[in-house]
């Protein structure tokens, strides 16, 4: 067994998942799971920079991992960056902030490695699970971009699209650096023309409508499964592989466009670093569904950190 530390750095949060990797059968013990909203894609859509407080909130949160990966002795890192990361001019002043901090340099992936890792962490227990038939349409909706995977075995076909939860709040939500509470029936139409664009974008490299399972990944994906499973607060366990209809997503979308900043924050589930970025997200995980025709997403805890551990071992 080999102890391993992946970290998942995007637009909105950073993660770790320690784990006992073993390298003969690729099997995960987890040991050690835990996220921090560090924003890091702060106006990187409107700049093209990642912002000086974003930087410094994300090596706040490196260094605070770095202890826990030294308190378990993992015995090697590896650190995946993602979509703000991606698209910023100043990326080199991240890269090297995180090998001063932790040894190792961040890997910027493409979209379609995101995309890949995405799929392999979601999939590989759900083989032969409660009867969920292939192929799998795997959605990532993260901060900054989404991806949307289709295999079942392995990748049949990837693409990843620039909407996300933060880029589409702070595209159309955000006013003098206030978010609109809540959006205005124009806003909320500028997200839906922008998913909908990006939609047909994916839907030129991956079959959308050709999946019979919906697997949704990502702090959107759960939060909008937590209020649907009525939780007080948040449980990890009750919303991994949950099944929450299309119905409950179209109503808890509805409530969120109608809802004010103070009315989410107050819901026991909600993460406070997705308070002004939920609406945005479950914007998106409606329309995908709308598209698909998909009557259920299968909501999955383990992801792109879990595809990173795996790629480890």
């Amino acid at each position: 067994m080999t102890r391993v530390a992946a970290i998942d750095c995007g637009t909105n949060s950073i993660r770790l998942l320690v784990a006992d990797a073993d390298p003969s059968t690729g099997e995960l013990v987890e040991l050690d799971r835990r996220m921090e909203i560090v924003r890091l894609g702060q106006g990187v859509d409107r700049t093209g920079r990642l912002a000086p407080e974003a930087l410094e909130r994300t090596f706040a949160a490196c260094r605070r991992y770095a202890a826990v990966i030294k308190e378990h002795g993992a015995q090697r890192i590896r650190f995946v960056a993602t979509s703000a990361s991606r698209d910023a001019e100043n990326r080199d002043e991240f890269v090297r902030g995180v090998l001063e901090i932790l040894g190792v340099e961040p890997e910027v992936i493409s979209g379609d490695q995101e995309a890949e890792f995405s799929f392999t962490g979601a999939t590989k227990e759900l083989a032969g699970r409660d009867h969920l038939a292939e192929p799998y349409l795997v959605v990532d909706i993260g901060g900054g971009s989404t991806e949307f995977v289709v295999g079942d075995d392995h990748v049949r076909a990837a693409r990843s699209v620039d909407i996300g939860c933060v880029r589409m709040t702070e595209r159309h939500l955000v006013r003098d650096g206030v978010v609109t509470d809540p959006p205005t029936p124009s806003q909320t139409a500028a997200i839906r023309a922008d998913i909908d664009a990006a939609l047909d974008l994916a839907e030129e490299t991956v079959p959308l409508t050709g999946a019979a399972t919906l697997v949704g990944l990502a702090g959107t994906v759960t939060t909008v499964a937590a209020i649907a499973l009525g939780l007080d607060a948040y449980d990890s366990e009750a919303i991994h592989h949950s099944r929450i209809s299309a119905e409950q997503v179209r109503e808890i979308t509805g409530r969120l466009l109608v809802s004010t900043h103070a009315e989410r924050a107050a819901i026991g589930a909600m993460h406070p670093g997705r308070v002004d970025v939920i609406t945005s997200g479950a914007l998106i995980l409606l329309a995908l569904m709308e598209r698909t025709g998909a009557r259920e997403v299968v909501v999955s805890e383990h992801d792109i950190l879990d595809g990173i551990g795996w790629s480890i071992a």
